[in-house]
């Protein structure tokens, strides 16, 4: 059975890319995710891009509720996110959410993932 604190966490996670990738990026409910994209991708390629990284994204949301070679997904995760807010923060600052202040959501998030994969599964793993 499975301990209902890192289940529910790894959902909250799975959304959160379910969210960003459905209706930030494919419905376009949130117009600056294009515009992030254009400015560190270029303005020409970037409703293309944009959808793309969308179907990635919701992509990431199925395999993080698969639960597939999840330290792998998790690892990936960590860098995706870090990279990209990296980014973000060095090339669209004015088009963040929370501003400069993304970064350090985003490092809670890495964090998140981190431990909910890392400790408190693999807890669950060696409890079982």
């Amino acid at each position: 059975m499975k301990k209902p604190i890192p289940y529910f966490i790894t959902i909250l996670i799975a959304l959160v890319w379910l969210v960003n990738g459905l209706f930030c990026k494919i419905l376009s409910f949130a117009p600056r995710h294009q515009e992030i994209v254009a400015r560190i991708l270029g303005e020409r390629f970037a409703p293309s891009l944009t959808l793309v990284i969308g179907f990635l994204e919701v992509g990431m949301f199925v395999w993080i509720l698969t639960g597939i070679r999840s330290k792998i997904c998790s690892t990936l995760q960590i860098l995706v996110i870090g990279v990209m807010n990296v980014l973000e923060l060095l090339l669209a600052p004015d088009l963040l959410l929370f501003g400069k202040l993304n970064i350090v959501f985003a490092a809670i998030f890495i964090v998140l993932i981190f431990i909910n994969e890392f400790y408190l599964r693999e807890k669950q793993i060696t409890n079982s």
